[in-house]
Formats: structure tokens, C-alpha cells, sequence
């Protein structure tokens, strides 16, 4: 596996199977899964056995059952946000770069009026109205997260933008979709992915946190965030319960940022030419 040349490092590899072994267990949960996602095989957090290798939940659900299942929720969940941020903060990011004038100044304007909010305050207030469904939790994700892509998208456009090809298609008579599509994209795509891979975490951790305050994904569904929530007391007897959820998203967090930083380190490495001088 090669990006523009450059092969993964060691770190990138040790990312690269972590992100593929969440992305296998989200895929084929439910043919992972020993048991189903609601069914009590045990105790309140009964301790490991044969059986249920990381032992019961605090209503005697399997521990490693509920992991899996929450892997599929909490990491689609995040990557459903993480796309639709994307496409929204792109889409508006690189049109005001294009057009300029009063379309720049308006989008502007009510990104900052949404940046100069907290995002979690935010996110509370519109779940506490709205309710925490996942078609809600996800749109408002989103659109919080798509003013950051926003501030990146329309600088590296306002960088784009006034070079000669830009202004050749302009001449040619190329719409503003166009230039957005066939000009701006493919030159901004490096760090757009490596942006992707960071806001992808903020998304995930901030699914987490939403589910640990009881305004995210909600039961019956398992979550990581949601699972360190409900077992939290077992620390209480000295037992492992909320260990498993918390590691799990740390794991996948510190995966997913060794794979950002090998795409950023290619972003910032020079090219053969410039090397040589």
C-alpha cells in the first residue's frame, strides 16, 4: 500500500489494523456477536468465564457481545456524521471561496455566530428539544462540525482559487459546481483526507461523550459511551466493566490519529525536486 509514493510507517501499519479490525467487527457484528445485543446470559457483572470472556454487563448482558454491537452503532454513527459534515462544510467552504461578495460575507457570518457557541452546550440544547433519535444526534452533529470544515475548505479555495488554471476555466466560461468539482477538489484532497481522519475522531469522541451524558444513542441500541455510562458504579467493587468500552475507544482513537499523522507528515514532507535543492 502506497499514497503518492510514500509507504506507511510502522505507526501508520499499527493505525491502519486497528481501523481494519473496528471497521471487520462494525461490518459483521451480528455474525460475530456470541449472543444478541439485549439478551441477559448472566449476573450483574458476573466476572469472566468461558462463556462471556470479558464477563456480564450491570444487567447480566454479555460484555463482549455489547462491544461489538456498540462498535457498529458508535463507529457508524460517527462516520455517518463525519460524511455529511464533509459534504456541507465543502460544499459552502469552496462556494464562497468561488464566489466571493455577498455569498462569502452571509455563510461567513453564520459560521461565526455558530463557532462563538460551545458545540457540546449547543448539541444539548438542540437534543433536549429535538429528542436524541439517530436521525437528530447525526444531522446536528453534523452541521456543528461542518462549520470547522468550513474554516478549512474555504482557505485552502481562497488559495486555489487565484491560480492560473482557476482562472482559465473561468475564461473558458466553467460554472462555480465545476470549478468546485473538477479544479478545487482533486488539488485539495491531501489535506482534506488528513482533515477527515481528525474531525472523524472529534465526531466519534463527541458521540461518546453525548452517549456517557444520556443524550445520545439510546438503549436499546449499544454504545461505547452509553456502556461506560451504565457499568460506571462497577469501579466502585473493583470491577472491570467500564474498562472495556473506554478502551475500546481509546484504541480506535489512537489509531485512527497514528494513520492522520503519517498523512500529514507526506502533506509536509517536500517533493523530490525541492528535497534535492
Amino acid at each position: 500500500m502506497q499514497i503518492l509514493g510514500h509507504k506507511p510507517t510502522t505507526t501508520a501499519w499499527i493505525g491502519l489494523a486497528i481501523i481494519a479490525v473496528n471497521l471487520i467487527v462494525a461490518v459483521f457484528g451480528p455474525l460475530l456477536a456470541p449472543y444478541s445485543q439485549s439478551e441477559i446470559v448472566g449476573g450483574t457483572w458476573d466476572p469472566p468465564t468461558m462463556q462471556m470472556l470479558l464477563g456480564a454487563d450491570q444487567i447480566g448482558r454479555d460484555m463482549v457481545t455489547r462491544l461489538i454491537y456498540g462498535a457498529r452503532m458508535t463507529i457508524g454513527v460517527a462516520l455517518a456524521t463525519t460524511l455529511i459534515s464533509f459534504f456541507i462544510g465543502i460544499t459552502l467552504g469552496f462556494a464562497g471561496a468561488v464566489l466571493g461578495g455577498w455569498v462569502d460575507t452571509i455563510i461567513s457570518r453564520v459560521v461565526d455566530v455558530i463557532l462563538s457557541i460551545p458545540a457540546l452546550i449547543l448539541a444539548l440544547i438542540i437534543l433536549g428539544v429535538f429528542g436524541s433519535s439517530i436521525p437528530v444526534l447525526i444531522i446536528t452533529i453534523a452541521v456543528l462540525d461542518s462549520t470547522r470544515v468550513f474554516r478549512v475548505a474555504r482557505a485552502l479555495g481562497m488559495n486555489l482559487t487565484v491560480l492560473e488554471y482557476v482562472e482559465a476555466a473561468r475564461l473558458r466560461g466553467e460554472g462555480t459546481w465545476w470549478i468546485i468539482r473538477r479544479e478545487l477538489l482533486p488539488n485539495a484532497s491531501a489535506p482534506l483526507v488528513s482533515e477527515f481522519g481528525l474531525r472523524f475522531c472529534f465526531n466519534f469522541l463527541f458521540v461518546a461523550a453525548l452517549s456517557f451524558l444520556g443524550l445520545g444513542i439510546q438503549p436499546p441500541f449499544a454504545d461505547w459511551g452509553g456502556m461506560v455510562r451504565e457499568n460506571a458504579a462497577a469501579i466502585n467493587f473493583g470491577i472491570l466493566a467500564p474498562i472495556w468500552p473506554a478502551l475500546a475507544i481509546t484504541v480506535l482513537t489512537v489509531g485512527v490519529n497514528l494513520v492522520v499523522d503519517w498523512l500529514l507528515s507526506i502533506e509536509s514532507r517536500p517533493s523530490g525536486a525541492q528535497a534535492e535543492l
